[in-house]
């Protein structure tokens, strides 16, 4: 049984969100800090902040919970974020003490 991470990332500015699936949560948002795929939506918008996260046991419940995510509005998306990390901080550092 592989776990499964959702997340959005957004810029400095929290204009543009970016919702992702993963099973290294750690590892993928290095390489979103990274601009490791440089061509990719998140690189070319430089979304590299961490805000919002969930974490599943199996990598297709993250999978399923990213395609609701997806489908919801951006209003839905931002009151997520701000019921948990209402300061839009960056929590890329503190989910090394989570994972």
């Amino acid at each position: 049984m592989k776990p499964g991470y959702v997340y959005i990332i957004t810029n400095e500015y929290n204009t543009t969100l970016y919702i992702g699936v993963t099973s290294d949560l750690h590892q993928r948002i290095k390489e979103h800090k990274e601009k490791r795929h440089i061509n990719s939506f998140s690189a070319r918008f430089n979304l590299n902040k961490l805000v919002y996260f969930e974490t599943f046991q199996m990598i297709e419940d993250a999978i399923t919970r990213e395609k609701q995510l997806k489908a919801g509005s951006k209003a839905k998306k931002v009151g997520l974020i701000v019921s948990i990390n209402p300061e839009w901080k960056d929590l890329y550092f503190e989910i090394e003490n989570h994972l």
